[in-house]
Parts: structure tokens; C-alpha cells; sequence
């Protein structure tokens, strides 16, 4: 899949603006463009290279029928990623990225299985005949509290096919999780970044609402077609 990306939208959206120079990472120096008034300027032609490359990746991984983790619990980014999931039916994390959710699924996976007993015990009217009006109530608040917790990633494979990041401070217990477990990382690289750190590195601003969303909405594209292309390939055979 070759996905064009559009260098005019990603200056619309302001995706050239780093952070100050004095709060840069030496890493990023093959990205930077140039400074403005103590404000690091991304190279967008950089960006663009970067960010087809990312994508064709992203698409490839969805057609073979894997999944893609979305990452992003910044405030910016949370109802973004998370549409983004429900867009793509893929699993996704907002809220707090919880130790283990990668290299120990088998403890986290345990309280997914959980949750999905109690909601299925719920739906079904289960507890509702075995439990009065007060206990069933404390069952729900215990299925909404771990919702906000593990809803992202009630379908989440125990191994993804990759994982994608809005911003690897912010997030970097997620990155190194993602590290440990090899698995390939694309994620958005601001200048204070270390991209070396990322498998396909974004150089871009990862606090702009409309760089986020402009991101997202190529990486939505990407799976889509991606999963398009599955469908396709078993729809012959």
C-alpha cells in the first residue's frame, strides 16, 4: 500500500513545530530543520518520508490479520486514539498504561477474562437472580471501574502485530514494554525525543490536537486498507 502523504496538511496542522532548543534531543538532529525563536523547526520532508514508510508498515501488519495496540493517554490524544480503535476494531490503551499489559499478559489477561465473566453474568441476568438490588449495583461499579482500566483491550491478542504511539514520553512504559517484547513500534518523535528508540519514528509535533488527529487519520487509512487487502486475498481462495 502506498500511502501519499500530503506535505501541505501537515503544515496546516502544525506539525513542524518542536519543542524549545534547549529541551531538544541530539538524536533528533537528522529531523530538524532549523530554529525559530528558540523553537526547533522539523524537517516535513522528513516527516513525510517517515510517515509512508510507517504506514505502508501499519498496512502490511493489518492484512496479515494482525493487530495494532494504539497507544496514547496524553490528555490530546485520548478520544482520538480512541476513535480511532472503534474505527479500526483495534485495541487501544487511554487512560493509564498498566505495568505488565505486555510482558506479563498472563496476570493482565486473567483480569480481562474477569471482566468479561462478570459483564456476560450481567447481561444475562445471572447475578441479578443470585445477588439483591444492592450487590448487583456493587457488581456493576466493579465491571465500569475496570472498564476504564482494561475496555480498551478486552480483544487484545496476547502478542500484537505492532504498536502505535502518540507521544514516547508520555507513554514510555508502553515503548519499553514494546521493546522488551520486540515488537515493532511506529510512533510520533517530537524534538525531545529519542527516536532510536522507536522502530518507525514520526518526526513531528506530538502535542498539536490537529497533528494527532491528521496522523490518525492516515493511520486509519492504512489499516483499513490493509485489512481490505485480507479481505480480498480470502475472498479468491
Amino acid at each position: 500500500m502506498a500511502t501519499d502523504v500530503d506535505i501541505k496538511k501537515l503544515l496546516e496542522a502544525g506539525a513542524h513545530f518542536g519543542h524549545k532548543s534547549s529541551r531538544w534531543h541530539p538524536k533528533m538532529a537528522p529531523y530538524i530543520h532549523s530554529k525559530r525563536e528558540g523553537t526547533h523547526i522539523i524537517d516535513l520532508t522528513k516527516t513525510v518520508a517517515n510517515l509512508e514508510e510507517a504506514l505502508s508498515f501499519l498496512s502490511k501488519t493489518a492484512s496479515e490479520g494482525k493487530q495494532v495496540l494504539l497507544v496514547g493517554t496524553k490528555r490530546q490524544a485520548q478520544d482520538i486514539v480512541r476513535k480511532l480503535a472503534e474505527d479500526t476494531h483495534m485495541p487501544y490503551v487511554t487512560e493509564r498504561w498498566l505495568g505488565g499489559m505486555l510482558t506479563n499478559w498472563n496476570t493482565i489477561g486473567g483480569r480481562v477474562k474477569h471482566l468479561k465473566e462478570l459483564e456476560e453474568k450481567m447481561a444475562s441476568g445471572e447475578l441479578a437472580s443470585k445477588y439483591n438490588k444492592l450487590e448487583v449495583q456493587r457488581f456493576q461499579e466493579e465491571i465500569d471501574q475496570m472498564n476504564v482500566l482494561y475496555g480498551g483491550i478486552k480483544e487484545l491478542h496476547a502478542r500484537p502485530g505492532a504498536v502505535f504511539i502518540v507521544d514516547i514520553i508520555t507513554d514510555a512504559n508502553a515503548l519499553r514494554e514494546a521493546r522488551k517484547m520486540n515488537l515493532p513500534v511506529v510512533a510520533l518523535v517530537d524534538t525531545n525525543a529519542d527516536p532510536s528508540l522507536v522502530t518507525y519514528p514520526v518526526p513531528a509535533n506530538d502535542d498539536a490536537i490537529k497533528t494527532i488527529q491528521l496522523v490518525a487519520d492516515y493511520v486509519k487509512d492504512a489499516i483499513d486498507a490493509g485489512k481490505a487487502k485480507a479481505k480480498t486475498t480470502a475472498d479468491k481462495e
